[in-house]
């Protein structure tokens, strides 16, 4: 049955200043959403000594990753349909909600619950506070904008960690989940008060099925890469047997329906086809650097916790960085410029690591991280703003959906290959310092590959030239 709820688009475009108050809200929904990995991360030891089970640990953040990647494309094309307004309230308000249980748990199993809820609705606030930013700025503007709320999930890695350990050290922990509310019921608030939309007199039709496929073969398939290693093997071959069965059904599904969950013929574009796949390389290379390079600095140099945390804190400081210059620096040049530029640093980066040593130093580690995060910024803020170019207003939910969505993925395969090789070698009887050496082999494959990607995009478009 058809939905006859309208759909939205944009109204006039607001005045500069409630632009500026639209941005500031949608900079805090991102800020809320990219600090809740790093900020729970660092009070988890704290958690886990009140509420125990430790062999559940693994399962905190998977039960947040899982839904949060399954549901943010969904979100995404509903947001076409609907409006951006009110799916972002929907989820958001879901996050807040999870948010706010999740400081109640009293047990662990409770806590992991609480955090699907949480992940729920974190599919939303991310994609669509990118999606209300670029839909109230020209193309040209966009670049500049975009370039800046990509820097917020360098501040929230900066600031994550250590309100994370105060929180847990001299408040509660139950005041991590908690310091989001403030946030998120403001950026709520300042989005109702200054961003307008248009109604559109057009019925929908919800494409429920799309969903169900989505989040039964999305679901299954994220859960065999994050959980894999411990899941029993039968469970586990169910997961992957079935997760592709019925993403297989998925593709056939959504070629024959006329408002597919899914519309897989967004990826017909190159750009969008490209910004995808880019977009999916940087996230499997990133867990090269925030899933090991800690470990390496801290048992194979032998150096401190400390110096671990500086390392990684290098690549969030230059992502910041090249993600506040890519988008200036495409406005004067093209897309494929500062798409090649980020995929010489994630390079160039990724040779540094590989030619580390124990021996080589804080400095030498600190140097690679800063070159990937460099790498990060430029890419990641290009195929940002390029894909959202390369669509009209009722297609940019989805086309922005999707490209966070392909990150993702990318960073739950990169996961999963980057343990692999660390515990094959392990295996065979590698000592950790080659063990953790070798891994970033594979982190330079992923740079070539980006790169590859980079020098693919056609030549001459940017931000004031996209099509």
């Amino acid at each position: 049955m058809a939905d006859h709820a309208p759909a939205a688009s944009p109204a006039t475009p607001p005045s500069s200043g409630r632009r500026d108050l639209i941005l500031a809200a949608c900079m805090m929904a991102t800020f809320m959403a990219a600090v809740e990995g790093t900020i729970v991360a660092t009070a988890m030891p704290t958690i886990v000594a009140e509420l125990g089970d430790f062999h559940l640990f693994s399962w905190v953040f998977s039960a947040y990753l899982l839904p949060q990647a399954v549901s943010v494309p969904i979100y995404g094309r509903l947001a076409d349909l609907y409006g951006r307004r009110r799916v972002f309230y929907a989820g958001a308000g879901l996050f807040l909600l999870g948010s706010t249980l999740c400081g109640f748990a009293n047990a662990m199993p409770m806590l992991i619950a609480f955090r699907a809820i949480q992940g729920m609705g974190a599919g939303a606030v991310q994609p669509l506070a990118y999606t209300i930013v670029g839909d109230i700025y020209t193309p040209t503007e966009r670049a500049r904008v975009q370039g800046l709320l990509s820097s917020v999930f360098g501040i929230a890695a900066i600031i994550g960690p250590s309100l994370g350990a105060f929180l847990a050290d001299h408040v509660n922990w139950a005041a991590i989940f908690w310091v989001n509310l403030p946030i998120g019921l403001a950026a709520m608030a300042m989005l109702t008060a200054f961003y307008r939309e248009q109604p559109r007199g057009k019925s929908h039709r919800i494409d429920y099925a799309g969903a169900v496929l989505l989040t039964i073969g999305g679901g299954l398939l994220m859960l065999a890469l994050v959980q894999g290693p411990s899941l029993p093997h039968g469970f586990l071959f169910s997961c992957i047997g079935v997760g592709g069965v019925a993403m297989a059904v998925l593709a056939w599904h959504e070629r024959r329906v006329a408002e597919p969950m899914l519309p897989f013929r967004l990826w017909r574009h190159r750009m969008v086809a490209l910004s995808g796949l880019g977009s999916f390389t940087i996230g499997a290379l990133m867990m090269g650097v925030v899933g090991f390079l800690p470990s390496y600095v801290r048992t194979v140099m032998n150096l401190s916790t400390l110096a671990s945390g500086l390392a990684l804190g290098a690549m969030t400081v230059t992502w910041s960085f090249a993600s506040f210059v890519a988008g200036r620096l495409m406005i004067r040049t093209s897309y494929r410029a500062t798409a090649t530029l980020g995929g010489l640093g994630l390079l160039s980066g990724s040779l540094v690591l590989l030619a580390m040593t124990p021996t080589s130093g804080l400095l030498w580690a600190s140097t690679g991280a800063m070159l990937v995060g460099l790498g990060m910024g430029f890419c990641n803020t290009t195929y940002l703003v390029s894909v959202q170019a390369a669509v009209d207003w009722h297609e940019r939910g989805a086309a922005t959906s999707s490209n966070m969505f392909m990150r993702i993925v990318g960073q739950s395969v990169g996961a999963a290959l980057f343990g692999a090789v660390v515990n094959i070698a392990l295996s065979l009887g590698a000592p950790m310092q080659s063990a953790l050496g070798d891994l970033y082999f594979l982190s330079t494959a992923f740079g070539i590959a980006a790169l590859a990607l980079a020098l693919r995009w056609p030549r001459g478009l940017g931000p004031t030239h996209s099509r």
